[in-house]
């Protein structure tokens, strides 16, 4: 692979391939598991320089056998649009945190959930990296607030947490504290546009914040539905599979609720609203859909698709899941 050798992109001698990365944007991956190869390879098929690093160079190799394996099967898929070897050669490893951070506008932290340990790199992050550069944690769950609070550049600081894997589900949660500056966020949400990433602005931090809230609260009933006897494993999962799923990769949970009853969402809530409710108390939730969440939603949904319009979409939600369905039957 030709990233094999632990280097520095800085120091590539003039007139290498190095030459060309140096007038590119150059981005820094800490912590080289999963997450951070998998935003190396986002990174560096957007075309951008990238610096990876990490400790344990066992990781590092890993890491390297990954991406080259991922980026040879979306390859095979045509769902990459430059040469697998060109990608690679922008994506060098680094020895040490310093040369890491050299020369990068971006800094993307993906090292263990450990508020403990985020706090420690982070403030060294903000000492090491470029005053100007964004430092972005891809933490699945804890607020910048519990590890950036304290630094002298915390107004630069925020989470960028991805779906699993970032090169295949693009949407990424950008979270930033009542610290991070808004020209920071503004920043943050154009770099990660720029690399075909979709930023979902999260507008309060919240633990877990929207991706896995919305995901825990799925799997706590699934085990609630297993430990019952109500379902087994596998029937809940072809359930979602073949069911939610299905449906979830066209259209929304809100959008189906309003594409599933003439009238819209706030026919659905008037009609499955208090069944809901009910099952909620059950669980000992009991956070009722009130009228005016419901007005507030309901006007959402309104001014993105007005009722006039309800029979078309429903008509493109049913052909656009016959899309999907016919790529499953023929996979």
């Amino acid at each position: 692979m030709a990233t094999r050798n632990v280097t520095s992109a800085a120091n590539e001698p003039a007139g290498s391939d190095g030459a060309t990365r140096s007038a590119d944007q150059r981005v820094a991956v800490i912590g080289a598991g999963s997450i951070g190869a998998a935003f190396a390879l986002v990174f560096a098929s957007a075309g951008k320089a990238v610096t990876l690093y990490d400790p344990q160079a066992s990781a590092l190799g890993a890491a390297q056998d990954y991406i080259e394996r991922s980026l040879n099967a979306l390859a095979d898929e045509a769902l990459l649009a430059n040469p697998v070897d060109a990608t690679l050669a922008r994506i060098t490893c680094a020895a040490d945190l310093a040369t890491a951070v050299q020369g990068a506008t971006w800094v993307h932290e993906c090292a263990p959930e450990k508020a403990g340990l985020k706090a420690d790199l982070f403030s060294d992050l903000d000492r090491l990296a470029d005053p100007a550069a964004i430092l972005a944690s891809a933490t699945s769950a804890i607020p910048a607030s519990r590890f950036a609070a304290d630094l002298a550049g915390r107004e630069r600081c925020l989470v960028a947490h991805p779906g699993n894997p970032p090169f295949l589900l693009r949407i990424l949660e950008l979270v930033p504290a009542p610290f991070t500056s808004t020209r920071t966020t503004e920043a943050a949400q154009a770099f990660t546009r720029s690399v075909g990433l979709d930023p979902i602005l999260v507008r309060k931090e919240v633990e877990g914040f929207l991706f896995n809230r919305l995901q825990g609260a799925l799997l706590r009933e699934a085990y609630c539905l297993v430990r019952d006897g109500v379902a087994s494993v596998d029937d809940i999962d072809r359930l979602v599979r073949k069911g939610l799923g299905l449906r979830w990769s066209v259209i929304g949970p809100f959008e189906t609720a309003d594409l599933n009853t003439r009238g819209g969402i706030a026919s659905h809530a008037e009609k499955l609203g208090p069944a809901y409710a009910r099952m909620g108390r059950e669980r000992g939730q009991d956070d009722p859909w009130t009228e005016d969440l419901v007005a507030d939603v309901c006007a959402q949904r309104r001014a993105l698709l007005p009722l006039d319009d309800w029979s078309d979409r429903v008509a493109w939600r049913d052909r656009a899941m016959m899309r999907r369905l016919k790529a499953t039957l023929d996979s």
